[in-house]
């Protein structure tokens, strides 16, 4: 399940590690305080992606005694470290470029230094796109945010390139340590939206999205045996979903017709989403209130007609409480 992500991760880490060394060469060129900058995000791409790999190796085992819900939640980590190492990179570029600012460095050979950052930036962005929309289709928060490091480094070049256009034309040295600066304040805005994705993860945040997409199947699939779905919740474990939720069902239903139940709610599930599932239902019996929005058909201890149905949504569905009719009370 994880290697196609492994993969993708390998690919990041290779490239990325090229595109290091270019940069670098680049900078040696130059004397450029702005590549430099260029240079030194590439450094955390390579050290994040090393720690993305080896997160998704972890992520990969199998659940064992130590780790009953599996280890992906090391993704989360794993991201939260990357967002740091590119602070601590935004921070070095603004020391470096606030040192030039009053002592600037003599720029030469700017238009083979613009031509390689080019290059690279583009580089970096295709690239970008294509890890993060993997990450996304596979909710692997590693590729996620390594792919969004990505495009704001190929973001970050174009700026880049127009503040040394700009000096080429101009001969205002000057603004190679400022664009250094702006660009080591955009990268570090960037590192604290990381860290705040990861920690969102990692303090099981809900995730409205998901939980949209989940109340949207349940909605339309509705079994008229299934008569509520409340107290939902969805925790992410790297690729893996774990799903809480209560179920009511009629009180007559014996053992087995009610584990028939939680199974069909498990499989529709499982049957249209692509991430591994793990389920833990609690199952509540129906009560006399529950005959207004019951659809069921020949239910043979009816008391009152059915009177309304209760359309599920993210706000309704996640209630530790039993859906009623809007004018009866919720118990």
């Amino acid at each position: 399940m994880h290697q196609p992500q492994i993969t993708i991760q390998k690919l990041t880490l290779g490239i990325g590690s090229f595109l290091l060394i270019i940069k670098f060469a680049a900078y040696f060129l130059t004397d450029s305080t702005t590549i430099l900058t260029d240079a030194l995000e590439s450094i955390v791409n390579v050290v994040a992606g090393a720690f993305g790999l080896f997160s998704l190796y972890i992520s990969a085992r199998p659940k064992d005694e130590n780790h009953p819900y599996g280890h992906g939640k090391i993704e989360f980590v794993a991201a939260a470290v990357e967002g740091s190492l590119i602070i601590i990179a935004g921070i070095g570029i603004l020391g470096k470029s606030g040192y030039s600012l009053f002592y600037p460095n003599l720029v030469h050979n700017l238009d083979w230094g613009i031509a390689i950052t080019a290059v690279a930036g583009l580089i970096n962005f295709g690239l970008g796109v294509y890890v993060s929309r993997e990450g996304k289709k596979a909710s692997s928060m590693v590729l996620v945010s390594s792919g969004e490091h990505l495009k704001s480094d190929g973001y970050s070049t174009i700026g880049m390139i127009v503040g040394l256009g700009l000096m080429l034309l101009t001969d205002w040295w000057w603004l190679d340590a400022v664009v250094a600066m702006i660009f080591g304040g955009v990268i570090i805005m960037a590192g604290i939206h990381v860290i705040q994705e990861a920690l969102s993860g990692i303090m099981d945040e809900v995730d409205y999205d998901l939980v949209a997409d989940i109340v949207t199947i349940l909605d339309t699939h509705r079994h008229e045996n299934c008569i509520d779905v409340h107290n939902l919740r969805v925790i992410k474990y790297g690729m893996a979903l774990h799903v809480d939720c209560h179920i009511t069902i009629p009180w007559y239903f014996n053992t087995r017709e009610a584990h028939d139940q939680v199974d069909w709610l498990e499989d529709l599930l499982k049957d249209n989403t692509s991430k591994p599932i793990e389920f833990f239902v609690h199952v509540d019996p129906c009560t006399t209130p529950s005959c207004k929005v019951c659809t069921k058909q020949d239910c043979p201890v009816r008391q009152f007609d059915f009177e309304q149905k209760i359309e599920w949504n993210t706000q309704n569905i996640m209630l530790n409480q039993k859906h009623f009719c809007e004018s009866q009370p919720h118990k």
